[in-house]
């Protein structure tokens, strides 16, 4: 089993230095997650692409494959290849019509060569060969050059014939980490789940700053959106995330700031300690999900307003975007149904919020504020790596870890629906319930409380997060279902 990488175009306009350091990049973070299902795996690396050859052959170990290349940053497209030694003309139409011929019954196709070195043939001589053989030898609905139903794709690389089973879509971005860290503020709702993925999208390492306004229900969702966007588009490198308790802060602006300036000086708050946590960090950057006039905090003098209490640079890559076009990039990359049942809470709502705040109103409104308190949010925050979410949790609480099913329990599938439909959890006598982690606590209630439950994830992550959470609320009938 063969894959092709190829390298998102922004890559290879680079100069030769920055190219070499961006592929290392991408070799590097492709090792890394490749290795952790398919430890025999090789590389070799060209100056416009990546080829990678599993060890084994088998349908999971290809899911697996092209669930990681499809969402590492900075892959353009990839394709699943077979590779051939380079025969004459009529070899080259054997071989493609051994992985193609059933394919083609009854579709219109074309064939499509790209050529590299030098040949006795040109590229237009293949394609018009191989198709013309193709539609002689084999059920198909005809060619068709401007629109076909398939396209049958072929690279011919000095000595060797690529037939290309399939083409997939990469990310498109740059590696991650191959840019500057930086600091996303992340609430969990649809704008700061997507903004942080663009940032991971774009090259950035990505770290996680929560401010717990005051709900622990609302902390363990953002945990949740975290861990599904680093553990899909940003494994490949370690991250913090990181909470500040900010109930303090919000009771103290209720009772000393006038109203209608909550909203600014709310916001101002947490930049000032956004900013102290990347200074800890040694990041320079702080990434927001807001978008201009979106809400009222979010005109250009209140922005402007609001960013002049800190000198780091802060990023909004939604800036201009509409909330139709933020829910619709928040449902492609999977985050919408998190945004969707995401338990909030904010205590700073404005009756008539200022859309024009001035800076020395502001001021003289902070000037009624105990820094003391937020010094004391600071004091109180803590950073944990990404990673060891599951495991911080579980010292709240004693969960229970069990490899094999119990009788009568009944194992509740937590995994997104995209995951579980990938790899289906087949076990043969065992009750089994598919309810995804961002609605378990909505229904968890509503199940049979005589019952034991199991939950699942594939790398139990999730499933020891909720459990740990639902034994904090007092239920005593979850485990957690680990097979060996």
């Amino acid at each position: 089993m063969k894959f092709i990488v190829k390298f998102f175009p922004e890559i290879t306009i680079k100069s030769k230095p920055v190219r070499k350091q961006f592929v290392k990049q991408l070799y590097d973070n492709l090792r890394k997650l490749l290795r952790a299902v398919d430890p025999g795996v090789e590389f070799v690396r060209d100056w416009d692409k990546l080829t990678v050859v599993a060890s084994e052959q088998g349908a999971g170990l290809k899911q697996e494959y092209v669930e990681i290349l499809s969402h590492t940053p900075g892959i353009a497209h990839f394709l699943d290849v077979v590779e051939f030694p380079l025969g004459d003309l009529h070899d080259i139409f054997e071989k493609t019509r051994l992985l193609w011929g059933d394919k083609l019954a009854g579709k219109t196709f074309a064939v499509r060569c790209r050529r590299v070195g030098k040949h006795d043939f040109k590229s237009g001589d293949i394609e018009r060969y191989v198709g013309g053989g193709l539609h002689q030898h084999c059920e198909t609905g005809g060619v068709n050059l401007r629109n076909p139903e398939i396209t049958v794709r072929l690279e011919v690389r000095d000595d060797k014939l690529y037939v290309i089973n399939q083409r997939y879509p990469g990310l498109g971005g740059f590696p991650l980490g191959s840019l500057d860290p930086v600091l996303s503020l992340i609430s969990g709702g649809f704008d700061s789940t997507v903004s942080t993925y663009l940032t991971m999208k774009r090259g950035m390492r990505t770290h996680f700053c929560f401010f717990n306004l005051g709900g622990r229900d609302h902390e363990i969702g953002v945990k949740e959106v975290a861990l599904y966007l680093w553990q899909k588009y940003g494994a490949s490198s370690r991250v913090k995330f990181v909470v500040v308790p900010f109930e303090g802060v919000v009771g103290e602006i209720l009772k000393n700031v006038d109203n209608s300036q909550m909203g600014v000086v709310l916001k101002r708050m947490m930049l000032r300690a956004a900013s102290r946590v990347a200074e800890q960090l040694g990041v320079n950057a702080l990434v927001t999900g807001e978008s201009v006039a979106q809400v009222s905090s979010q005109t250009l003098i209140n922005l402007s307003v609001i960013d002049s209490v800190t000198d780091t640079l802060v990023l909004r890559p939604l800036i201009t975007s509409d909330k139709g076009d933020i829910i619709n990039l928040a449902r492609q990359i999977g985050t919408e149904e998190f945004a969707a049942v995401m338990p909030e809470y904010c205590g700073v709502i404005s009756v008539k919020p200022t859309t024009r705040a001035k800076p020395e109103k502001i001021q003289r409104e902070e000037a009624k504020f105990n820094f003391s308190i937020l010094e004391d949010a600071l004091e109180a925050s803590r950073a944990i790596n990404i990673d060891d979410i599951a495991s911080d949790e579980l010292m709240r609480e004693d969960v229970e870890v069990i490899s094999v099913p119990i009788q009568q329990g009944v194992i509740i599938d937590v995994r997104h629906p995209a995951e579980e439909e990938r790899k289906p959890l087949q076990l043969s006598n065992v009750e089994i319930k598919k309810i995804p982690f961002y609605e378990l606590h909505g229904k968890f209630t509503e199940l049979d409380k005589r019952k034991t439950y199991l939950l699942y994830c594939d790398k139990g992550v999730m499933s020891r997060l909720h459990a740990a959470h639902l034994i904090e609320q007092g239920y005593t009938n979850v485990k957690v279902y680990r097979p060996l």
